[in-house]
């Protein structure tokens, strides 16, 4: 078994008092939280090397049950009154404020978790109540640190020295803004959601240049018009918030009269993410709905082990949070090439082989589909062949009558609509196609088609479903 010298948690190195763990360099991180991530990979403490299930045994002591102890209040009442926070000042739903709720709880045990949902907090318009749901957030999670802008240099620094709970503003200006700077954000963002994620950077000047590998893994909210760029938002918990309507009501927010309302509620978080509740949710390992896709789960599995720490209705009540927020995004974050394929089928219908030019005349005639106005023109023959080759299909001669044409075989799709097409829930059809993510678009200046892909906005196809409207995806 190899002896552990690196803290799993910071990446600094660890500090030993003979054969016992004191903590690592960094000076912030808990022993005890090192201590439970190091068994969990099956690496040693020092020079003696003691039994992991006793090493579990002795860290999980004394762990109160459902969040509740002598000086800790019930966890379930925590959530509750968060949400009601939530809701007093932003107009949200049910199952946004549930996962929002749970958000700002982890945060506050964060040590817990080997990967971090992002909060990406998006609206069609202005004045729909993001930075305001952002100040909220200010309020309650652990080391908030609440910006619009920052310089490529501070940001990585920053995080890895103060591991903040990062709450960022006007995130579609800031992918649109300064190259350097967004490239950073970029990075930080596609890195840091999992225990151990670095982003690189340049140190030093002059012939002294070198680089320096910076920990950017912390809990981030992004907020925006918008849609983020994809390798970020597969990474998030999706809030969508809408302007409000007329005859709904919300509080007048006052920052400092806040502040003095919410300090029980800081208190009691701050006394939460303790070591007993963090430890037990280190061990965790909650039950997973199979709607969500991988990366949803891994964003939700923190979440759902706090919910199950706080027992009573928020264990059903946040998986049919993440059944209504993320297994949508299943589907809706789905490239053009599943979208074509989705339409393929759908021409083909019950035939056994196609012309390629009859292919393409269903693809055009479908409503609503890209096809018969891709980028100005209908979908050519040249461009639905290098959609299709990421999967393995190509045109071939095929026997029609007494001719050979060029076209497809029903079997040559069967292999990739079994692979990449739902077996159930919403239609494909639904999903909102982003050309910009094909890979066949026009000859763009690269500095045009990097703005169209970071500030492709369409609107949410899934933006009015309830849980009811997805088949079999309420949890029992």
């Amino acid at each position: 078994m190899t002896v552990a010298q690196a803290c799993p948690c910071c990446g600094n190195d660890l500090v030993y008092d003979g054969d016992a763990l004191v903590g690592c360099e960094s000076g912030t991180c808990n022993p005890e939280i090192i201590r439970s991530r190091l068994i969990r990979v099956g690496v040693a403490l020092g020079s003696a090397t003691s039994s992991p299930l006793e090493a579990v045994r002795l860290s999980n002591h004394s762990v109160p049950q459902n969040g509740d102890g002598p000086d800790r209040p019930a966890l379930g009442e925590l959530l509750d009154d968060l949400v009601g926070l939530l809701r007093r000042f932003v107009v949200m739903t049910e199952h946004e404020a549930t996962a929002v709720a749970l958000w700002i709880v982890h945060t506050h045990a964060f040590d817990a978790a080997m990967a971090t949902p992002y909060l990406a907090i998006s609206s069609a318009e202005k004045e729909s109540g993001k930075t305001r749901l952002l100040e909220v957030l200010d309020l309650v999670v652990a080391r908030p640190w609440l910006t619009g802008r920052v310089t490529a240099a501070v940001l990585p620094r920053k995080i890895e020295q103060v591991r903040p709970t990062l709450l960022l503003d006007e995130s579609d200006a800031a992918f649109k803004g300064e190259k350097e700077y967004a490239e950073t954000l970029r990075g930080v963002l596609n890195s840091g959601h999992r225990q151990g994620g670095k982003t690189t950077v340049c140190v030093g000047q002059g012939a002294d240049i070198g680089f320096k590998d910076f920990s950017v893994f912390c809990p981030k909210a992004i907020a925006g018009i918008g849609t983020l760029p994809d390798t970020v938002a597969s990474r998030s918990i999706p809030i969508r918030l809408k302007r409000r309507a007329p005859g709904e009501k919300v509080e007048r927010f006052r920052y400092e009269e806040a502040k003095a309302d919410v300090r029980p509620l800081v208190d009691a978080l701050e006394t939460f993410g303790q070591d007993e509740p963090i430890v037990e949710l280190q061990i965790s390992r909650p039950e997973l709905p199979e709607q969500l896709g991988d990366r949803a789960a891994d964003c939700w599995e923190p979440l759902l082990a706090i919910a199950d720490l706080a027992g009573g209705d928020w264990s059903v009540g946040a998986r049919n949070a993440a059944l209504a927020l993320s297994a949508g995004e299943r589907i809706e974050e789905d490239s053009t090439g599943v979208r074509l394929l989705a339409d393929i089928k759908q021409v083909f219908d019950d035939k056994d082989r196609l012309r390629t030019q009859d292919l393409l005349d269903g693809l055009h005639c479908i409503d609503e589909a890209p096809w018969g106005d891709w980028f100005g023109k209908p979908l050519a023959h040249r461009a639905l062949a290098r959609l299709l080759h990421p999967y393995g299909v190509k045109s071939k001669s095929i026997r029609i009558d007494d001719g050979t044409p060029k076209g497809f075989m029903r079997d040559q799709f069967e292999d990739p609509w079994r692979r990449y097409l739902p077996s159930e829930g919403p239609s494909i059809r639904n999903t909102a196609t982003n050309r910009s993510q094909s890979g066949i678009e026009p000859d763009f200046d690269p500095q045009q088609e990097s703005a169209v892909a970071d500030t492709e906005s369409t609107a949410n196809p899934h933006e009015d479903w309830d849980v009811a409207d997805v088949a079999d995806l309420e949890w029992q």
